[in-house]
């Protein structure tokens, strides 16, 4: 294992990690080493991103949407088993914002009908269940460090899991099958890196994002999603291997987790006594069960395109996510087997809400001025 592998382990008690240019080719890494393939399903929250569906298409397996309840975005357990049929083959257990998962009534029903858990992590770096770090609970885990990712470094996923003969089946498809990205995406990340970390902040990152698609739509820049990712079907160069440049940052974030998180966790605090004092309703969960680290604080508000439109303008940053059940906006989501209506809660949860920041740069003034903005719309 490298270093940076090595060294996540040790955060989240595995015994194997495996590092990878996104985090959606560490979850197609995992499918397919557990044997997913033609004709079965795999079960996921019907609000999502799509880039998480796509590895699922790629195997030529099929996606089952399971609908959200309201209050943490999570996977609606009472719908959950309703989705099971002979062909299911995993359940994906996406933490949503930082929300742990009722992780002990989903491994009771996946138990139940022989079913392989995989926790998606990519929202929820150092969150808990029951006093235990979210990624620990299924056959394996995975991790994304894309730039709005509890941490970045850059692009980046890691896979993480315990079990030997999954660990071998994973080597052996990484032996045979991992390219290396070209020398032009690596410096072409590397420039992006140094950008980032000395110009993107709360109150540029609106105009960065504009400018950040259209250059990634010209092909100045490494994009999270390149065109062709909102088709389900896989690139020759999809199944690539982590850069140097990201390992060296991601050691870097390592060392920084735990003020990141103690970060975290104090904004989203403030955010909770700010939006209160508005009456607004603030988050809720279950802290006697979960205490997240939110990569994002979400909010339901009933003017969302108008907000974000003024957000942009008054240099605030709002996120949009999930535009829509498979998120981005531009997904042609009946390709992907999704139909309007299928998941009325999450289709809902689009339509409404909106995310706050929490990153490191955001610090109690940026917490403020976010809550003066956004506490002047009606919330949903």
């Amino acid at each position: 294992m490298s270093k940076y592998e090595t060294n996540f382990t040790s955060k989240f008690f595995a015994k194997r990690a495996f590092s990878f240019w996104k985090a959606r080719v560490a979850l197609y890494a995992l499918l397919k080493a557990l044997g997913v393939g033609q004709g079965d399903e795999v079960i996921l929250p019907g609000y999502t991103c799509v880039m998480d569906v796509n590895p699922i298409k790629y195997l030529d397996a099929n996606p089952v949407y399971v609908d959200i309840e309201p209050k943490t975005f999570n996977m609606n357990i009472e719908l959950l088993e309703e989705k099971i049929s002979p062909k299911t083959k995993v359940i994906i257990a996406q933490h949503t914002y930082g929300y742990a998962c009722d992780m002990d009534a989903i491994l009771e029903i996946a138990g139940n009908h022989n079913v392989v858990v995989i926790e998606d992590c990519c929202l929820a770096l150092g969150s808990t269940y029951k006093g235990k770090l979210a990624g620990t609970f299924g056959r394996a885990a995975y991790f994304s460090f894309q730039w709005n990712k509890p941490y970045t470094t850059g692009l980046g996923g890691m896979a993480v899991c315990n079990d030997e003969k999954l660990a071998e089946a994973i080597d052996r498809l990484c032996e045979n099958d991992m390219v290396s990205p070209s020398f032009k995406e690596v410096a072409m990340l590397a420039a992006q890196l140094m950008v980032y970390r000395t110009f993107i902040y709360p109150g540029t990152t609106a105009l960065a994002q504009t400018l950040f698609r259209w250059l990634t739509k010209k092909g100045a820049v490494v994009g999270s999603s390149s065109t062709c990712e909102f088709e389900p079907v896989m690139a020759d160069d999809f199944f690539k291997r982590m850069s140097c440049v990201q390992a060296k940052s991601g050691i870097r974030q390592l060392k920084k987790l735990d003020k990141n998180i103690i970060h975290r966790k104090e904004m989203a605090k403030l955010y909770d006594e700010l939006l209160s004092g508005k009456d607004w309703i603030p988050r809720q969960y279950d802290s006697a069960v979960q205490d997240p680290v939110m990569v994002r604080y979400p909010v339901r508000i009933t003017e969302k395109e108008k907000a974000l439109e003024e957000a942009a303008s008054a240099g605030i940053e709002l996120g949009s996510w999930f535009e829509c059940p498979l998120h981005p906006i531009e997904t042609p989501m009946q390709m992907y087997g999704y139909e309007v209506g299928m998941c009325p809660e999450a289709e809902k949860a689009a339509r409404e809400v909106v995310n706050l920041p929490l990153h490191p740069r955001a610090g109690k003034k940026t917490v403020k001025r976010t809550v003066k903005f956004i506490s002047q719309f009606e919330q949903a």
